[in-house]
């Protein structure tokens, strides 16, 4: 076998690891499990000045644990990214408090940055329907809206015209006169019953 024949399939490896990645927050993920994983090992560095007793050592534990539990399934469940951001930043500056000063500030700032991105991450579906408008918009001008639009005719059936003033009847008065005016039917039909 040549060697253009070996690079093929690994091309295509490539490239469904390229688009998995890109569908979910997985630099965002990555750091956050970093972050939380960095705190854990520091719990368990061999300083004496570090103690913790009681209920500060379970959260000593907790929150790192959390804190990886948050950056898997922020890379496996993606929809979820909002929530899972939020308590990542929440977590992350509760570490300062309780793991050691945040993993010795390293972890915490791992934990803050991934979250900081997981939170701005937009899907991939936004990005490509931008890319079809802007294609759109570059159609030629003498193409009629149906013929612009990718879906054809049914597009353009479903988007509203220009809006056009109903006749001598719509309102011309002003926001002062209006709000002055007293309540019940215009003047000139109290007139008329009167």
């Amino acid at each position: 076998m040549t060697a253009g024949q070996h690079t093929a399939p690994a091309a295509g490896v490539r490239a469904r690891w390229r688009h998995w990645r890109r569908a979910r927050p997985f630099t965002a993920g990555l750091l956050i499990a970093l972050g939380g994983a960095e705190m854990l090992v520091t719990l368990r560095a061999p300083l004496g000045v570090l103690l913790h007793v009681g209920p500060q050592g379970l959260a000593a534990y907790l929150v790192p644990a959390i804190l990886v539990i948050c950056g898997v399934l922020l890379i496996t469940t993606p929809q979820q990214r909002v929530f899972y951001a939020v308590l990542s930043l929440v977590l992350g500056l509760v570490s300062w408090l309780t793991s050691n000063l945040g993993g010795f500030l390293v972890g915490m700032l791992l934990a803050l940055v991934g979250g900081a991105l997981a939170f701005a991450w937009t899907p991939v579906k936004q990005r490509a329907a931008h890319a079809e408008t802007a294609s759109a918009e570059a159609a030629p001008a003498e193409a009629t809206p149906a013929e612009a639009t990718p879906a054809g005719t049914a597009a353009a059936a479903t988007a509203p015209g220009p809006r056009e003033p109903v006749g001598s009847s719509a309102p011309t008065e002003s926001l002062d006169a209006l709000l002055s005016a007293e309540p019940g039917p215009p003047r000139h039909t109290r007139a008329e019953r009167g």
